[in-house]
């Protein structure tokens, strides 16, 4: 078991070198959430965009405690009204739409992806497989439930897993593929850059 993440893997490691690592890690990651919202990769049926990525990556990279932080810094500011989300609107109005679920599950899934990094999961490409796939599992738990209290009276239950998860399982696919080599092969870069 290990007890570092990669984030922690260079710099300064306490003091005030430590917290100025990491507000600049925050910074950054919130800066990389509002570049990630608006990368739009054209898909079928939906188009795609970099968010879920850049949330289970800064989990991985960050570990649970720093990349919860940078979820919550960059869900506050669009609560605030700046625009960081996917499209044109920001603001609380914006947050308790239809994506406002899946908001939420950005910050506990990164939270449960640090967790498992701390654990050595991101190590190895499998072990980054499993710790995608379960904070992919958990951005829909809190998606779904939310947009079936919106939409499923009206829509249905069909209507809510079919534009609530079935449709974005494609992009998901890749993004955890692309994530799954990146994480792994940066623990390894690290290691060449020490010997």
């Amino acid at each position: 078991m290990t007890d570092r993440v990669l984030s922690e893997a260079f710099g300064p490691t306490e003091g005030t070198g430590r917290l100025a690592k990491d507000a600049a890690l925050v910074a950054l990651g919130i800066a990389a959430m509002v570049v990630a919202a608006n990368i739009r990769v054209p898909m079928w049926p939906v188009p795609v965009t970099m968010q879920t990525f850049a949330v289970l990556t800064i989990g991985a990279v960050y570990g649970a405690r720093l990349g919860v932080v940078t979820l919550l810094g960059y869900l506050v500011l669009g609560a605030l009204g700046l625009q960081v989300f996917t499209g044109e609107t920001a603001g609380l109005a914006y947050m308790v739409g239809p994506t406002g679920g899946y908001l939420v599950g950005f910050a506990v899934a990164a939270g449960v992806v640090g967790a498992l990094a701390r654990r050595g999961w991101d190590r190895s490409v499998m072990g980054m497989v499993g710790a995608l796939l379960i904070g992919n599992a958990v951005i829909y738990a809190f998606g779904l439930p939310w947009m079936a209290w919106l939409f499923a009276a009206e829509r249905g239950w069909d209507w809510v897993m079919q534009w609530g998860m079935v449709n974005f399982l494609p992009g998901d696919a890749l993004k955890l593929v692309l994530a799954a080599l990146l994480v792994p092969g940066l623990w390894r870069l690290m290691g060449a850059a020490r010997d």
